[in-house]
């Protein structure tokens, strides 16, 4: 009797020792829970792999925003070029237009003038005295004279005024009387002009010297 308890308990045993091994198989190995060398390994090539695919995307993207920055400041560049050489056209033809317009005005005030004188020199010497066409000619000229001072010309005519070297030029010199007179102009050879501020000639003259 004790021998077949025994030679049950012990199948029993097995039985159940069998079925652990079934369980274990089925479950698989579990390991300690501590990766070895090959996972940690293929871990690392995974995530390596990721960071530089982020880095090649983030490379892509500044490079794309480079050349689209360069393309925009290139076509900024041509458009400012295009826009100054088209306003440096239209001032040069603007001062052009303005200068032969200045002109027009200026001729528009001597052609009367040139008229006049025409007449003056068509008169029949026989006929007209020396005297008469002395004086048509010294009103052609104070005509003329009177449309170029409206233009904006300006006679130098510095007789007994104190010599200025910057717009009289001293082509002789007399002596003074006293010194109140020395380096005043006494004679004026050729006057002087000057146009809107600007010097065109300067004045020659004569000038007074003291001398004790």
């Amino acid at each position: 009797m004790r021998d077949d308890v025994k030679s049950g308990a012990d199948k029993t045993a097995r039985e159940q020792m069998e079925r652990n091994d079934e369980v274990a198989a089925s479950a698989g190995p579990q390991g300690d829970g501590v990766p070895d060398d090959a996972e940690v390994t293929n871990a690392s090539t995974r995530a390596g792999d990721a960071d530089a695919d982020d880095d090649t995307e983030d490379d892509a993207r500044v490079s794309t925003e480079s050349d689209r920055a360069v393309t925009e400041l290139r076509d900024r560049y041509l458009r400012l070029a295009a826009e100054f050489d088209n306003y440096r056209k239209r001032t040069t033809r603007e001062r052009a237009e303005s200068g032969a317009r200045a002109q027009g005005e200026l001729l528009k005030h001597i052609v009367d003038s040139l008229d006049d004188l025409g007449r003056v020199t068509a008169v029949d010497p026989a006929s007209t005295d020396a005297g008469s066409v002395i004086q048509g000619v010294d009103l052609v000229a104070k005509k003329l004279m009177k449309a170029l001072a409206a233009a904006g010309l300006e006679l130098i005519d510095p007789v007994n005024q104190t010599f200025d070297p910057s717009v009289h030029e001293a082509v002789a010199t007399e002596p003074a009387l006293s010194p109140e007179d020395d380096h005043v102009v006494s004679q004026v050879f050729q006057p002087g002009y000057r146009f809107s501020g600007q010097l065109l000639r300067p004045a020659r003259v004569v000038v007074r010297q003291w001398s004790q």
